[in-house]
């Protein structure tokens, strides 16, 4: 497995209606960790460390990340056989080419093949690559995926409808703080003239993670 060693800074994903309002409690009541959060976040304001407005532009673009963007990479990388080598050589790197923001994140790239498929799992806690997919799903966070991929990955692929044959590598890819993986699904048959906005939208977010294979076209 690769990737084990572990200095999270952990990337937990909270919903943010509000720069300054965490949702309550189902009785109307903050509970507290939101009280501290706004607490913290009123006192950082107050003393000039962000404004209101940079944390709604913070926020405002964290909301803007969808797998449509890990989707434009998966496109390329099906198109360009000289961009997917670097890709999978340097997956920060190609991710700029295109445009996309990442940040200081190293993003690793994982190919399935004939003979091998990967799947990505946070073990500690739910680091992600949410700078190309959006927020993690609530599986993901699980203890029950984070536990179990690592020791049954066939099992856990099979209850996402993803069985994979005995024959073929099953490889499980454990993230770190500073480390994101990306699966690169292969690319489904029937789409040799598709362009490539039509094949980004093949490329899930499932199966950017592994759980699943891309789309097959209609």
């Amino acid at each position: 497995m690769s990737g084990e060693h572990h200095d999270h800074h952990h990337d937990h994903g909270h919903d943010h209606a509000h720069p300054h309002a965490p949702p309550p409690d189902a009785d109307g009541t903050l509970s507290h960790y939101q009280a501290m959060e706004l607490a913290v976040t009123a006192l950082l304001i107050d003393k000039n460390v962000f404004s209101a407005d940079d944390m709604r532009r913070q926020i405002e673009a964290m909301d803007a990340r969808h797998a449509g963007l890990g989707g434009r990479l998966v496109a390329r990388a099906w198109l360009d056989p000289a961009f997917k080598d670097r890709a999978l050589a340097n997956g920060s790197a190609a991710a700029l080419e295109i445009g996309l923001e990442i940040g200081p994140l190293k993003l690793i790239v994982v190919e399935n093949t004939p003979a091998v498929h990967n799947v990505i799992v946070c073990t500690l806690c739910s680091c992600y690559p949410r700078m190309l997919l959006g927020l993690p799903p609530d599986w993901y966070k699980s203890r029950a995926y984070r536990s179990r991929v690592v020791r049954e990955p066939r099992a856990v692929l099979a209850e996402f409808g993803t069985r994979i044959p005995d024959d073929i590598e099953l490889r499980v890819h454990d993230s770190t703080a500073d480390m994101r993986y990306l699966v690169l699904p292969r690319r489904p048959a029937g789409t040799e003239d598709w362009d490539e906005a039509r094949l980004a939208a093949l490329a899930t977010r499932d199966s950017m993670i592994g759980v699943a294979l891309a789309s097959s076209p209609n």
